[in-house]
Order: C-alpha cells, then structure tokens, then sequence
C-alpha cells in the first residue's frame, strides 16, 4: 500500500466495466461506478462519438453537459458495424468484470454478441441489459426512451395539478429521471452480481434486466397495493403532498417560492406561533393532520398569505428558529451559491481541459476517508482518447497492429 490508508483508496479499484452504451441510462449507470472508482471503459463510435457529446449548450463545438457525463471513464472507438468489432468487443469483455448495455433488445444478437457469446468469451462475467420495456415480454421489442419510461411508470402521470386546477397535460419532472433511475438500478444490479459471482466462484454468466419503466414504477410508494386492495387511483395533488399537511410551496414578497413540511402536530404549533397566530394549533379545523389534510385549501391559504409579507430568506430564518423543515424551491443558480453544497464539495469547481473551470456535482456517496474532489479523476474526454492505451494495455497491441485496426476503419 506503501503507506495509502485503505480507506482512500476508490471503493471499486479491482472493478472493470465495458460500456457499450449511449445516451444516458447505461452511461449514467457506468458513471456511478467510474466515480467509485472502477475502470470503465467506454466504446463509442469514431467521429462524433456518444450523441450525448452533441446535447446541452456547448463551447467550440463541445458539450458542457459531457464533462460531467462522460468523467472518470476511458473512451476507446469500435465501429461496431465493422466485420471484426464483434471479435474486438469479446477480447475486451475478457479483461472486465461487466459489460453495461442499453440498446433496443436484439441488437447485440444482430452484432454476433449475445449472452452465450459474452459467456463463452469470460466465464462469471456479468451482463448488464437497460431497455425500455424489459428483454423478455410481448413489448421487448418496442423503443423507449426515458420519458416513455417515466409515462409507463406512472410518475408522469402525478407531475400535474388536480383537473379542477389545470387541463394542461403532466409535465416532465425537468431531466431524464427515467434513465437516471433506470441507470442506479443497473449500478446496483452489477455490484450485487459481481459480489455473488466472487463470493460464490460461479462461471456462468449473469444477466441483470433493467427496464425503464419498471425502474419508474417502483418509486410510486403504495399505489399498487392500494390500488389492488382498494382499487384506489391516486390522482396529481400539484405541489402540495395529499398524505401531510401543511406540505407545500408558498410565495414570498421577492417572488421566491419557499417550501414548507410542518405536518406533525408540534411543528404545525410551533409554525402557527411563529405566524402570529398561536390560536391556529387548536382549531378545530388544524387539530391534527387529518383534519388539516381536510382543510388544506384554508390552511394553506392563511401560510400563503403569511409568506407573502416576507421575504424568502425572512421566512426562512424564522422557519429555521423553530427547526421547522423548509427550503426556498432553488434554481441552479441557489444550488452553485450554497454554502452547504460548497462545503462539503458537493458542489465543485474542477478544470476541464476544454473549458477551464467547471462547475461539477460531486461524488456521491461520500466516502469517509477520502478527497471528494480526488475521486473526480478526469473529465469527460474526447472522442477514442483512450483507444491506443487500452488496446495496448490489456489486449498487447503494438503501435502497429493499432495502426491498422485504424486504418481498416475498425476503431
């Protein structure tokens, strides 16, 4: 160890991960295990590479978005529809511990690189399969993309106001939360497998199916079984929570809005004292949080009209006094300014090759004993800027054989 403290050293330095993924449930997946320190390998094709690098505002051509998506991980070219990529990609899942995918199910098998050709190529390797629907089902067949998945999951269908509110359709929760989601499960599944597979020396290889929408629909809490006991359908609430109150967004005098969770009976007291108005605790009307859930219109009517004579950070403060749970609703500008997140690094400047200073999220989880900033080892690179070293490295090409392999348009 020549000295290094164990627990600074990444968590997954003995893991290595193929990526044969784009756009975002798979890499965002692998990214997740490149900042815990495993070496990921990304395959894209030459030229443009991943259609990610093209997404978001850009520099010169260069997606800002990218190096954040793209960090921790070596980028290798395959074009994957050249006769001898299949032959390359199996010698390069020989050196990993999992390959990550999420192409439409039977890709893979059109390329000559289905399961039983990453079982035979490494034994107790792991498989990690994202698609919208699932590798298995009337519907595998079928493309999907984050926002489908976030509509057949039923979350979309709570991003809205009640329809006496509001006609217009549900909104997006503002990202791709549907790959996102989809993209810790994968993480989850891969780490859990290799566990197995080392703990119990099995050579067969693992497959993990991950879908999107079925990744969206576990967040949904009880709707199923209260659907299949009651047959009860849970509707949009808009901002407010239907099970808690008061639990909602309120507007301050300086146009912020400023969330609010008083719903327990001695935050509610404490929050109606605060308010000026001490009595609101033994109204009949706000006695507990049922019948606050019953009244939440009233309720929230007279919270509203209190903010409304504050500030966001006059709220706040008192708020805080009373150790009330309360955020101002923030805008990327709130989060890049907190000192919370500046802190503890979870917010972070990191120089970019491309574009100076950045501002990055930070690793998470924090890892005790180690440099947060540390972990971000790189920045999203360019396109093949690894090809050479990895080929090199683990497979023992010389300069030469790479040369060709280029030269036949091969990577």
């Amino acid at each position: 160890m020549s000295g290094t403290a164990l627990g600074a050293l990444p968590l997954l330095r003995s893991l290595r991960v193929l990526e044969l993924g784009h756009y975002i449930a798979a890499p965002f997946a692998t990214r997740i295990m490149a900042d815990l320190g495993a070496d990921v390998i990304k395959v894209e094709p030459p030229g443009r590479g991943d259609p990610v690098r093209t997404w978001g505002m850009q520099v010169d051509g260069k997606s800002l978005w990218w190096s954040i998506h793209g960090r921790n991980k070596r980028s290798v070219t395959i074009n994957m529809r050249h006769p001898e990529a299949r032959d390359l990609v199996l010698e390069l899942a020989k050196q990993a511990d999992v390959v990550v995918e999420n192409y439409r199910p039977g890709q893979l098998e059109k390329w000559g690189l289905g399961p039983k050709d990453f079982e035979a190529a490494k034994p107790g390797l792991v498989l990690v399969r994202i698609s919208g629907y699932g590798q298995t089902g009337p519907e595998a067949s079928r493309s999907g993309f984050g926002v489908i998945g976030e509509a057949k999951g039923g979350l979309r269908h709570l991003c809205a106001y009640p329809e006496e509110v509001t006609d217009l359709p549900p909104v997006r929760t503002g990202v791709a939360i549907g790959d996102d989601i989809s993209g810790f499960y994968a993480a989850i599944g891969a780490l859990a497998a290799v566990i197995e597979q080392r703990e119990s020396k099995h050579q067969e290889l693992r497959v993990i199916d991950v879908a999107l929408g079925e990744s969206v629909m576990t967040l949904l809490e009880g709707q199923l079984p209260e659907y299949g006991k009651y047959g009860k359908i849970r509707q949009p609430s808009g901002s407010w929570v239907s099970s808690a109150a008061p639990s909602n967004a309120y507007k301050s005098k300086d146009g912020a809005w400023v969330l609010v969770a008083g719903n327990s009976d001695p935050l509610f007291k404490a929050l109606a004292g605060i308010m000026g108005q001490p009595e609101l605790a033994d109204d009949p009307r706000f006695r507990d949080n049922q019948v606050r859930c019953e009244n939440v219109v009233e309720l929230d009517g007279l919270i509203g009209a209190w903010v409304a004579t504050q500030t966001a950070e006059e709220a706040l403060e008192k708020l805080d006094q009373v150790n009330i749970p309360s955020s101002k609703i923030y805008t990327i500008a709130d989060i890049a300014a907190d000192e919370q997140y500046r802190e503890r690094k979870a917010v972070t400047e990191v120089e970019d090759p491309h574009f100076g200073t950045v501002l990055h999220p930070g690793v998470v989880p924090v890892v005790a004993g180690q440099d947060r900033d540390a972990q971000i080892r790189w920045t999203g690179p360019e396109v093949g800027q690894h090809t050479s070293d990895v080929l090199g490295e683990l497979l023992g090409l010389d300069e030469a054989a790479i040369a060709a392999r280029r030269d036949s348009g091969l990577i």
